[in-house]
């Protein structure tokens, strides 16, 4: 999928957004995610839903590794925003940060690491 135009897109500090109704598109930004950082993503996320958990196609850049404190912040707060996660990068990167985040317990929703958009779109939709 190409990127929408700059106008279309709901912009947050971590990263930008596009919701098509039934998939919430994220174009990450490379910047250290913090508990504040991730709280205020939260909160931007449940806006541009109207509150209720939706499939996420995220879009991966590099960026620096959160804390632990983040990392755990972060994947409580999962289940409460979206019902799965497809992560589009070059080969390698969402493993990585799979490994990172949960390195001790499964990932609380269906995740699934991709290269295609296409691929990740037709997974999301099938679940």
């Amino acid at each position: 999928m190409k990127k929408p135009a700059e106008s279309a897109l709901i912009k947050g500090e971590i990263a930008d957004y596009y919701f098509d109704g039934k998939i919430l598109y994220s174009y990450s930004k490379s910047i250290k995610r913090t508990v504040q950082l991730i709280a205020d993503n939260v909160a931007l996320v449940k806006s541009i839903t109207g509150n209720k958990p939706v499939p996420l196609l995220i879009y991966l850049c590099d960026s620096p590794v959160p804390d632990k404190a983040t990392r755990k912040f972060s994947t409580a707060k999962l289940p409460e925003i979206y019902t799965s996660m497809a992560m589009v990068s070059k080969p390698g990167l969402s493993q990585f940060i799979m490994r990172i985040l949960f390195k001790f317990q499964k990932p609380p929703i269906p995740m699934k690491s991709f290269t295609d958009d296409e691929e990740a779109k037709k997974w999301l939709n099938q679940l």
